[in-house]
């Protein structure tokens, strides 16, 4: 396989922050986009960021900005299509997903998503981690799925676009047909992905900076 190419996700309204661009607020002294960026540029071949509205708010990045081609905002997996198509004119075979509101993801992500996905026709892997009883995201492995952390195959866009134009919006309910995988990270001491929704979030973050 070629080494993939990746899309962060920001295309969602972020309504538990106030709204506006939660990609764009300040850690540490720098914005969560660029901390996100930095973590998975030496991972792929190269980086687009799927977003909706005036992509000009994000010149200084100099990424290709890739808004949604379905309407309405319903959910990452749009995100995720608009990656597809454009890693499809790039003559990429797979695309990788990170969040841009998650900026401790793993530095090894893309490589372990590559090794669980070894033997697929068609890579398709979502990021796990384990997690405690009272989760109620888990899946039948007892794991608690990322689905916006994922290694997705260009060779599938058009069946994505297809699910959801009629309404699929749930990421498992489109992977687990299409035999979609599990890639488990260690979770100890830190959940690598850790995502800021909130502003209590925010401060968090720092703190774990």
């Amino acid at each position: 396989m070629k080494q993939p190419v990746a899309v962060i996700l920001a295309g969602g309204q972020a309504s538990r922050m106030g709204g506006g661009d939660k990609a764009l607020l300040p850690l540490g002294g720098q914005s969560l986009l660029s901390r996100v960026i930095e973590r998975i540029e030496p991972q792929v071949a190269d980086v687009a960021l799927n977003a909706n509205g005036d992509p000009n708010r994000f010149s200084e990045y100099g990424l290709p900005v890739l808004p949604d081609s379905i309407a309405g905002y319903p959910g990452p997996l749009a995100g995720v299509l608009a990656g597809l198509d454009w890693a499809a004119e790039q003559g990429a075979d797979a695309v990788v997903s990170v969040a841009a509101d998650t900026p401790f993801f793993p530095c090894d992500l893309v490589p372990r998503l590559l090794m669980q996905a070894e033997g697929q026709d068609n890579p398709l892997v979502l990021a796990a981690t384990k997690g405690d009883a009272q989760t109620r995201s888990k899946s039948k492995s007892g794991l608690i799925r990322h689905p916006t952390f994922g290694l997705w195959p260009v060779a599938l866009r058009d069946d994505l676009r297809a699910a959801l134009q009629e309404g699929l919006r749930k990421v498992v309910m489109w992977t687990e047909p299409h035999g979609g995988r599990e890639c488990l990270f260690p979770s100890d001491g830190l959940d690598p992905f850790f995502n800021i929704n909130t502003p209590e979030d925010l401060v968090r973050a720092e703190g774990l900076l």
